[in-house]
């Protein structure tokens, strides 16, 4: 059992959410990520049952703008008067609420309209939890993605950059941009730091920090040796991810979304120049493999 201090508590949540992490000190109160807006209700309660009666949330800080970091912050808006720290170099999109630049409909999924009070860039430092954090950039699973790092308790909140079996989609790479690169790079940035316990993005907070960027170096040197494997796991990762948001899909309508969506499209071209055969073959490998069923004309997960 990793020990955390008392002022920060983990929730953690289920793949179609990310983490979120409370913090409750004397000051005020703040919330690192907010999860998917289908379980925004759910964060609400989660928060509400921690905070307690005479305690409100005074803050959310956002290490990224991926949908199941940042889909419970329009909820959590409405019901406490909070403040919002996003990403700096996502400020003009989130102003705009340009969707596409802010990737919600890149990748097929949703994201109630939110707001945000101020924001965050790599050489930042946070009080949260009566703790001093510093703000790391994070690219190559998100070019605008951030860490929080806490010398004082040596612990890392690293977003989707670690896991303790890998990392986050490599985006930027489907759509011919740079991203494998800038993953290594936060990996050894990582490797630098004096780090106790890792509390990731998806999956359990973990202590064996070596083993963890041992694993992800090694996915990382995979996923480069043949960029069509990232687009791989890219397709198949969203494709789950929003069959666990609608339970069910009508293979037409998936179909659809892997013509419509951008990033699904992009990772489809690079593998296949005969898209609807490409998901086919995909989905039967998954239901081979017990993650989804085949009815009829319908997916449904497993």
């Amino acid at each position: 059992m990793i020990a955390l201090p008392k002022s920060m508590r983990v929730f953690e949540r289920g793949w179609l959410s990310s983490n979120n992490v409370l913090f409750i000190d004397d000051e005020r109160t703040a919330l690192v990520d907010s999860g998917y807006s289908s379980h925004a209700p759910q964060t609400l309660a989660l928060v509400r049952q921690a905070l307690g009666a005479g305690r409100s949330l005074d803050l959310i800080v956002n290490t990224h703008l991926h949908s199941d970091h940042c889909g419970g912050n329009a909820l959590l808006q409405a019901n406490f008067a909070c403040g919002t720290l996003i990403p700096s170099t996502e400020a003009e999109a989130v102003r705009a609420w340009d969707e596409h630049a802010l990737t919600f409909l890149a990748t097929g999924q949703h994201c109630e309209r939110f707001g945000f009070t101020g924001t965050i860039a790599p050489g930042a430092m946070l009080r949260l939890g009566a703790l001093d954090w510093s703000v790391l950039g994070a690219p190559g699973h998100d070019p605008h993605s951030l860490m929080l790092y806490c010398a004082e308790e040596r612990l890392l909140i690293s977003a989707d950059a670690l896991w303790e079996n890998g990392f986050g989609v490599i985006f930027p790479e489907l759509e011919g941009d740079s991203g494998f690169a800038e993953q290594r790079a936060v990996l050894d940035l990582i490797r630098t730091l004096d780090i106790r316990a890792v509390i990731p993005g998806h999956g359990a907070p973990f202590s064996d920090v070596s083993k963890a960027l041992e694993v992800a170096s090694s996915r990382i040197d995979f996923l480069r040796t043949d960029p069509a494997r990232n687009a791989r796991n890219a397709l198949k990762v969203l494709i789950v991810f929003k069959l666990m948001e609608l339970r069910s899909m009508p293979v037409g309508d998936l179909l659809s979304l892997v013509e419509e969506a951008r990033a699904m499209r992009a990772a489809a071209d690079i593998l296949s120049d005969d898209r609807p055969a490409l998901v086919s073959k995909y989905l039967d490998e998954l239901a081979g493999s017990g993650v989804l069923k085949l009815d009829g004309d319908v997916v449904k997960i497993a």
